[in-house]
């Protein structure tokens, strides 16, 4: 407790006290690790790797090019919401936070977040360029919310290795499947020429990889999660298909049953399963052993967005954003609010390096992304991502909650049309709590 509250003082010191020089200070708050000691006087973002190093160059980079503005960094556990709240509560926020998309809504349903319309427009960005993706996940009624950073989600990370093995390979690619009895097929036929399971998942401790199952395969089934912000639909007929379908893949043994996050990164690093079910910040660390001689997945690693089984090719996603907690300010922090998204909308590219998808368009179609390893494999993501409705609420909460239940009915510990009443119930009353 003394730490935390250390933390905060600390915290809320940086954006209040004043300051020593007569530069426009903007005070920063981030998640992605702290990498100082590495990257902390680099300014050539090329030079920099992996989603804190790009992240630490970038904002070097920013107040090289604007000798007038002083970015004061805070570095958060993630994903820094406890001390937001904090700050919020003692008002006196950050000027700039890192939020996932899912969480604008708990913060600018409350008005403690700006529309961020002005500092786009400064900055001549438009919303138009944003793909449908991020700009579904900034937009609340009709106005944006935060500056869109990327798309993250799930994907099939493939060890290609095992599918030659298996038969399922074509033209040098994988054969994923276009249904759901083709998935059942094929993972018989993997299992039986290899001896491993197709799928190797994180069933242990990973809401995320339960509910985002869940959420995919029902959005694909046109089935309204959230039909009104004050409640979810999942007892439905299309609910308990889903839910049963992932039930028949543990129940027929053709995934991993017992792993947590750490033991299915490693089971799929060393070669024990065919796919990895996971999100898109993982590839920099595939494709790393990708390269390595003598690794499980040297020369046999791909990587493609969840595949269509049924209804419409969709899939659920969330993402990061910038966005401007709500306070007093100088004319000169306003416009290099401007200045900086200006700079980071620039500079997308190179946030795309870290296997995240883009936020804008023109990056999707920009060669350098495109000639970067598997991305012309993962860029449709872009399109066929949808995040939840931007009025829910608690979308973290809910997330947790509808994944331990899921979890419960895919393995087998709850019946199906039982976790699908919990879950149900348990968000509703969530919902139900707002004000």
């Amino acid at each position: 407790m003394r730490r935390m509250l250390a933390a905060i003082l600390v915290a809320l010191a940086l954006g209040s006290c004043a300051q020593a020089d007569d530069r426009t200070h903007l005070y920063l708050q981030r998640f992605f690790g702290e990498c100082g000691a590495e990257y902390g006087a680099t300014t050539d973002v090329s030079k920099a790797e992996g989603e804190c190093g790009i992240m630490t160059a970038m904002i070097n980079a920013f107040m090289k090019e604007n000798p007038d503005v002083r970015v004061d960094v805070n570095v958060v556990a993630w994903p820094g919401y406890p001390q937001l709240t904090a700050q919020v509560a003692a008002r006196d926020p950050p000027d700039l936070v890192t939020m996932h998309s899912g969480v604008i809504s708990d913060y600018a349903l409350k008005g403690l977040l700006e529309p961020v319309d002005e500092y786009l427009q400064r900055g001549g960005i438009s919303p138009a360029d944003f793909t449908d993706a991020t700009r579904a996940g900034v937009t609340i009624g009709g106005r944006a919310y935060g500056l869109p950073w990327d798309t993250h989600g799930g994907l099939f990370h493939v060890n290609t290795a095992l599918f030659r093995k298996a038969g399922l390979m074509r033209g040098g690619k994988p054969v994923l499947p276009t249904s759901a009895d083709e998935l059942i097929a094929q993972a018989r036929q993997f299992q039986q020429r290899t001896g491993k399971p197709y799928l190797i998942q994180s069933n242990v401790g990973d809401t995320a990889f339960a509910a985002r199952n869940q959420y995919t395969y029902m959005m694909a089934l046109g089935s309204p999660l959230f039909p009104t912000p004050r409640s979810i639909a999942l007892a439905t007929p299309k609910g308990e298909y889903v839910a049963n379908f992932f039930r028949r893949i543990n129940a027929e043994r053709l995934g991993t049953l017992n792993m947590d996050t750490p033991a299915a990164i490693a089971a799929f690093m060393s070669g024990e399963g065919g796919i990895y079910p996971t999100g898109t910040w993982m590839i920099g660390s595939f494709e790393t052993e990708e390269k390595t001689p003598g690794r499980p997945l040297y020369k046999s690693y791909a990587v493609f967005p969840y595949p269509r089984l049924w209804g419409e090719h969709v899939e659920f996603v969330s993402g990061h954003a910038w966005v401007v907690p709500t306070r007093e300010r100088s004319d000169k922090q306003r416009e290099a609010i401007a200045r900086f998204f200006k700079f980071m909308a620039a500079h997308n590219f190179d946030w795309a390096r870290t296997g995240h998808i883009p936020a804008f368009k023109s990056v999707l179609a920009d060669p350098r992304f495109t000639a970067l390893p598997h991305r012309r494999d993962i860029a449709p993501l872009a399109t066929l991502g949808r995040p939840l409705p931007s009025y829910v609420q608690r979308q973290n909460a809910i997330e947790g909650m509808v994944g331990e239940d899921m979890a419960a009915a895919f393995t087998g510990q709850k019946p199906v049309p039982q976790a699908l009443r919990d879950a149900e119930r348990r968000v509703n009353e969530l919902l139900g709590q707002l004000e």
